[in-house]
């Protein structure tokens, strides 16, 4: 069961790397700044950096998580559950995938999770409304933030080289755009390491028999093996997310993209210091969205958006229902 549960545990990081990670180098793949397999290659390793780094500095995110769900007392079948949970959202995240939509794995694992504990409690009685709360506020955070600090961004860039030359600055932009998805994908690491850490552990604990621990210590060992796997999934690249995020929802220029890039990675910066899981996907989009409507609304493809939010909001009740489905038969099976 440690096996199986690590593995699973494993496959969902992969996947994490696979078609959320992408998303962090849109920007500056779509401007041009970077050739589509260097910056997969950049996002790579400052996945890993982000994934390390952060969680020697501050576990809170990982720790929310952790806390997040009760699958009850029973170990072998709370080990069930969860890893029923796991196939829920792998299922959930290929399938959005396979259509190009930059769907959010945070709030896939989320509603996984929380969809696996109402099955195995037939209620709300193994959810943690005080860790949900935190769920909520990341979800608006996220989106209103992201946006915000993109369109203030763009702003502030555009005040500042008002008088510049556009030519004389596009390689300064250039190399500040590179700069800003390495950061944005030193977030990314920062923020989803941290989830899928908190339930590595957990799954580990459970299948120990562990069932009610609160408390725990992240070694070194995962940090590392959650971190290399995530960069793996990243080098699999995932250029239709890069597509659509970076080149169907508003054509950006070099130093807009830059924007884009500092407004996300702040966002998530303080989003992780205070421990509220958000949304790497959502943080990036909106502010790219914050960065088109500094110009005008209608740069905004706003159709793509319509898609984006579609499957932002069906990903709570679709992914929850999947992960109370797959608890109830795996249950069934095993």
């Amino acid at each position: 069961m440690i096996a199986i549960t690590a593995l699973l545990t494993l496959g969902v990081i992969l996947v994490n790397g696979w078609t959320d990670a992408p998303n962090a180098i849109a920007t500056c793949v779509s401007t041009r700044a970077m050739k589509p397999k260097a910056a997969i290659l950049m996002a790579a390793v400052f996945n890993f950096l982000g994934v390390f780094a952060m969680t020697l500095l501050n576990a809170k995110v990982a720790t929310t998580i952790f806390k997040m769900v009760d699958f009850g007392s029973n170990a072998k079948e709370a080990t069930t559950a969860l890893c029923a949970a796991l196939v829920a959202i792998v299922v959930w995240a290929t399938a959005a995938w396979k259509f190009g939509i930059p769907t959010s794995e945070s709030h896939a694992l989320i509603a996984g999770l929380t969809g696996a504990a109402i099955a195995m409690h037939n209620g709300l009685g193994g959810v943690s409304g005080n860790e949900w709360v935190k769920v909520l506020v990341g979800l608006v955070l996220s989106s209103v933030l992201g946006f915000g600090f993109g369109l203030g961004s763009a702003k502030l860039t555009e005040f500042l080289f008002r008088r510049a030359d556009r030519i004389k600055t596009s390689g300064f932009f250039r190399g500040a755009q590179i700069c800003g998805g390495a950061s944005m994908a030193f977030m990314h690491g920062a923020q989803d390491g941290q989830k899928f850490m908190g339930v590595f552990l957990l799954g580990i604990f459970m299948a120990n028999g562990q069932t009610g621990k609160t408390e725990f210590v992240i070694p070194i060992w995962l940090m590392i093996l959650c971190s290399a796997v995530m960069a793996l999934g990243t080098s699999i690249g995932g250029y239709r997310i890069i597509k659509s995020v970076g080149m169907d929802m508003v054509k950006l220029q070099t130093y807009q993209g830059f924007a884009a890039d500092l407004g996300a990675a702040l966002c998530l910066l303080i989003a992780s210091l205070t421990g509220i899981p958000v949304s790497t996907t959502h943080t990036k989009t909106t502010a790219i969205m914050g960065v088109g409507a500094s110009k005008r609304l209608s740069a905004v493809n706003w159709g793509v958006v319509k898609e984006m939010v579609l499957t932002w909001i069906l990903t709570f009740p679709g992914c929850g229902l999947l992960g109370f489905l797959a608890v109830k038969l795996f249950l069934l099976l095993f």
